[in-house]
């Protein structure tokens, strides 16, 4: 789905290896963390049904096709036929080479706005709870309780090894080879175009638990059963191919009970700030369906929601970033810290650790303000020692684990509080421009032209998330430094008036 990104990045990337959303009401769904995912494995000897395990496993670098160029039509044309002869019924659109994005849905006839698209059958979707190629692994893993985002992981990476034997082989052949996503920047790329941005940390996160899973997997399973999982197939760099399709591409469907799922054809379709209409299934139609929110002419492109995300969200996930101020829901995280000289930082601390929260802590700023837990902590770290009766008030407000005052208010230390959040904005934009101001020197000692082709592409894609994130800092920067303007020339006008009162009973 998050195909939007440039063929020069597709062609130049290394290794030989997206993108509906769930409604944007519903949260997305968090990757388990780290090593400890799974329970203690059984060592049960089992052998595989599909014959030759070992030996396709010898072949599996050379010969697996593990997707295809992002902007390759003729295996999503083989894909679109395997799917009308598998169930899919006739449809409205059909995928086509298109402008935003390399492939995406198209629409054949004109749309009704409110018209119902798609009616993908629940045979021809990809559940933790689909008919395994290979009957033996899925055995294993579900009898030691793999969650399904690691469980369906595998079962691309085992599908794909089955090559033609495998039901989905069309599906997975018309998937993109390099996923879209962070997943695939490395350390230093990370740390060289995205410094500036609170986003690089969360990549750096989830590059670490997707490592995390693929070693608890490999101790537990797979070195106990290597004639079902062998490491030809199943390692680090396979992973991170299945687990950049499912961030790319996994749907929670509401009224499957949130079930996550795969839909292959429906994925094909592109991201929208523009759009809220989200996939789901349809009990009278019996199919997964979205429910159009705007009418399309026939030949035009049709769009989905990948839900309401930040720039720095699509980014992580789908390796796009929105036109500058084309996307509503952007927002930029703004790191704030306890001053370690502060007085009161041991107190403070532990009321924050009480809630959930850090010394540092991330809060997310949109064009049109900030939150009320960004406040709390920002009156928590200015608060005097004389305050340290709310200091638990506070940190449980800025965690959002409070009915109470909602909107609280200090006015005896808004002006500190404000400047506070002024001083860390300020910090924050500074490290943008520097990083915006130096892009344009950055690469040129890089001779291979593939590599030149890639880092340019990475590069742009940082600019442009660095361009809009920076965007959203400076007008919190309008808005606090005239709050406090207001603030102070409100207290000058009191004290001038206090002082005149004073003269006059002299």
């Amino acid at each position: 789905m998050a195909e939007a990104a440039s063929r020069i990045f597709h062609a130049s990337l290394l290794p030989p290896f997206s993108p509906l959303r769930r409604g944007p009401h519903k949260p997305r769904p968090r990757f388990p963390p780290g090593p400890s995912l799974l329970p203690p494995a059984t060592a049960t000897k089992v052998v595989c049904s599909v014959p030759a395990a070992a030996a396709r496993a010898s072949e599996a670098r050379r010969m697996i096709p593990w997707g295809c160029d992002v902007d390759s039509l003729e295996n999503a044309s083989a894909l679109q036929g395997w799917l009308s002869d598998s169930g899919l019924p006739p449809q409205k659109m059909a995928i086509q080479r298109v402008d935003v994005g390399e492939r995406g849905l198209v629409a054949l006839k004109n749309v009704r706005k409110g018209e119902k698209l798609l009616f993908v059958p629940p045979s021809l979707v990809i559940t933790a709870d689909s008919e395994w190629g290979c009957a033996e692994a899925g055995e294993v893993l579900k009898k030691n309780s793999v969650p399904d985002w690691p469980l369906l992981a595998i079962y691309l990476i085992s599908e794909a090894s089955l090559m033609g034997s495998s039901r989905w082989s069309n599906y997975i052949s018309a998937l993109p080879r390099q996923p879209y996503s962070l997943l695939y920047w490395t350390r230093a790329e990370l740390d060289r175009y995205l410094e500036a941005s609170q986003i690089r940390e969360r990549a750096i996160e989830r590059i670490t638990n997707v490592i995390g899973t693929y070693d608890d997997l490999r101790s537990r399973i797979f070195s106990k059963h290597p004639e079902l999982f062998p490491e030809e197939v199943f390692n680090l760099e396979t992973f991170k191919w299945s687990f950049g399709i499912l961030f790319s591409r996994l749907v929670r469907l509401p009224s499957m009970d949130g079930r996550v799922a795969l839909v292959p054809w429906a994925d094909m379709l592109n991201h929208s700030c523009e759009v809220e209409t989200f996939l789901d299934y349809d009990s009278s139609s019996r199919g997964i369906v979205f429910t159009t929110d705007r009418p399309y002419q026939a030949g035009e492109q049709v769009f989905i929601s990948y839900g309401r995300k930040s720039n720095g969200e699509l980014l992580l996930s789908y390796g796009f970033v929105p036109k500058e101020g084309t996307n509503p829901s952007d927002s930029v995280e703004l790191l704030l810290s306890l001053k370690k000289s502060d007085k009161s930082y041991s107190q403070k601390l532990e009321a924050l650790r009480k809630h959930g929260l850090s010394a540092s802590q991330c809060f997310p700023v949109q064009i049109t303000g900030w939150p009320v837990e960004l406040m709390a902590y920002a009156y928590l770290a200015v608060s005097p020692p004389s305050m340290s009766s709310q200091f638990e008030e506070l940190a449980a407000a800025a965690s959002n684990k409070t009915t109470t005052r909602k909107d609280m208010r200090f006015p005896e230390i808004e002006e500190q509080a404000l400047q506070y959040i002024l001083d860390s904005c300020e910090s924050s934009i500074s490290k943008y421009s520097k990083f915006l101001q130096e892009s344009g020197s950055m690469d040129l000692d890089v001779t291979s032209p593939k590599q030149l082709n890639r880092r340019l592409f990475l590069k742009q894609l940082a600019v442009d998330l660095c361009t809009s994130e920076r965007r959203i800092l400076f007008r919190a920067q309008y808005i606090l430094r005239r709050r406090l303007r207001d603030l102070r020339s409100g207290e000058l006008r009191a004290l001038t008036l206090f002082n005149g009162l004073r003269k006059l009973f002299k």
